[in-house]
């Protein structure tokens, strides 16, 4: 019984690698990708939200695809960095040959910005960068009058780790994260609103910065309206410290969480409605999703809800990098299309290159797969990954075949992890979920399909292999600088 289940896994994972058909993609289609911050999966109408009210999403999943099984990495920095390179975290290369807690883009990486304009894109990221550091570069320019919460009056980063030199022609938002935890930060933390590489706000109004990613984001596209345009618009909501404008605060059923998503809401409606006044509709293709799952340790009216999936952002239990995802364009992706494929974030990269008419850049290892037949709802299009790794910074701690996923052993509050680790809870041996059935993770089977838990732990050590981990470099990981290779940076209580 066991061979016949892990035959079945094998076929259900066969990679599909089949090229955009030339019926389906307009030339230089636009695109625009939004990029929330630490939305639940739970946390809009279509997938279960009975008190937060997102009209425009929900009929955005009406006009479109909506995903169940779309995978992105549980903590900020490293998401983005899968998002805007097509690989995982790890093995993407950063300055000093280090693996930092959030990623951050050596300069010779190539991001999708940088091959969109290769093909002739305009490119804008708006709102939150984070692939520059946490603050702790010198600056190259005058720096501003610091923020609440800022130590020492450190400024923030290089200017070729900034988005102007990471292919975006402009850059509206902050260049890092705003917020706090109880484990990093001891005071809420602003940041500087930047255009560009000028400090036009210091700090920023939180309260304001959706209305403000969105006018610029509508500004962007009437400017761009008659040339192909790649627009990355990473909102800082609904982050802790929540924010949200006159217009929304009180309004919603959830309290200040359900505030900023239903701002969230207004904006695509703003962006929709922006793209048909152009008559630039049906030649976009609009992405919405979150960065990861949703805070933890907070009453719920200030953080969402990943239900019913387990766990939350941090960890790598489904809750966490398991996260809301829709996409739409108009008579190219069909109507109210479902889709349980195991999809990532890391795919957005060689799927838009695709549909643009572009070339992935060569010499480059990309996780990522082109999803483009999954989007157009092609006969038999499956799933184009065998496996996905869930990594934990570093930190290798589960993979996925098909329906089946292995949760590896690990320690709690392992130091590896860093501070996060003080989130991860340990696991003493293989806990094997079947997905398909128990999306929630509570039935261990690992004793019911070892058959499954060998090739699965076989499948892990190829991981670690070709990617890394912890304690070793990947053969797979990309390096620029000379000196040690180091696979976490070290700090004075990490081992």
């Amino acid at each position: 019984m066991c061979v016949l289940v892990l035959a079945s896994l094998m076929a259900c994972s066969t990679p599909q690698e089949a090229e955009p058909k030339e019926e389906d993609v307009s030339p230089q289609p636009n695109f625009i990708v939004v990029f929330t911050d630490d939305q639940g999966y739970n946390d809009v109408g279509v997938y279960g939200s009975t008190d937060i009210r997102t009209p425009v999403l929900d009929q955005m999943a009406a006009d479109g695809i909506r995903f169940t099984s779309f995978y992105a990495q549980p903590i900020c920095g490293p998401s983005r960095a899968a998002l805007l390179t097509g690989s995982y975290p790890i093995r993407v290369a950063e300055p000093e040959n280090k693996k930092n807690p959030n990623s951050i883009l050596h300069s010779r990486e190539v991001t999708i910005a940088e091959a969109l304009k290769s093909a002739g894109y305009q490119t804008a990221v708006i709102g939150k960068w984070h692939m520059a550091g946490d603050g702790d570069e010198p600056w190259d320019f005058a720096p501003p009058p610091q923020p609440p919460g800022r130590p020492g009056g450190k400024g923030p980063f290089k200017t070729e780790l900034m988005p102007n030199a990471q292919g975006f022609d402009y850059f509206y938002g902050t260049p890092m994260y705003h917020g706090y935890t109880r484990d990093v930060d001891l005071e809420r933390f602003v940041p500087e609103l930047m255009r560009n590489n000028e400090v036009i706000e210091s700090p920023a109004d939180v309260d304001l910065l959706t209305q403000k990613y969105t006018a610029e984001t509508i500004k962007f596209i009437r400017d761009n309206r008659d040339k192909p345009f790649f627009v990355y618009l990473a909102h800082h909501m609904p982050h802790l410290p929540l924010g949200a404008s006159p217009e929304f605060k009180g309004r919603s059923a959830r309290g200040p969480y359900g505030d900023a998503v239903e701002e969230l809401d207004w904006s695509m409606g703003e962006l929709f409605k922006e793209l048909k006044r152009l008559q630039l509709d049906e030649n976009t293709l609009v992405i919405y999703l979150s960065d990861n799952g949703p805070e933890i340790g907070h009453s719920d009216r200030y953080v969402g809800s990943a239900a019913p999936l387990r766990g939350g952002k941090y960890s790598n239990w489904e809750g966490g990098v398991r996260v809301p995802a829709i996409m739409r364009w108009p008579g190219k992706i069909p109507e109210s299309i479902l889709s349980d494929a195991l999809v990532t974030s890391m795919d957005l990269f060689p799927t838009l290159v695709a549909l643009a008419g572009a070339k992935l850049p060569a010499g480059v290892k990309f996780d990522g797969k082109d999803i483009s037949s999954i989007l157009f709802d092609r006969p038999g299009a499956n799933s184009p990954h065998s496996n996905f790794y869930y990594y934990s910074l570093t930190h290798l701690q589960a993979v996925r075949s098909g329906r089946w996923k292995l949760v590896l052993p690990r320690q709690a509050n392992s130091p590896y992890t860093l501070w996060i680790g003080r989130y991860t809870d340990a696991v003493e041996e293989p806990m094997l979920f079947d997905l398909q059935n128990d999306i929630g993770e509570q039935d261990n089977l690992a004793g019911k399909y070892p058959d499954i838990v060998r090739q699965l732990m076989h499948d892990a050590d190829n991981a670690r292999q070709e990617l890394g981990d912890y304690n070793r470099i990947g053969t797979g990981a990309r390096f620029y600088d000379d000196g040690e290779k180091r696979p976490l940076t070290f700090f004075p209580d990490a081992d």
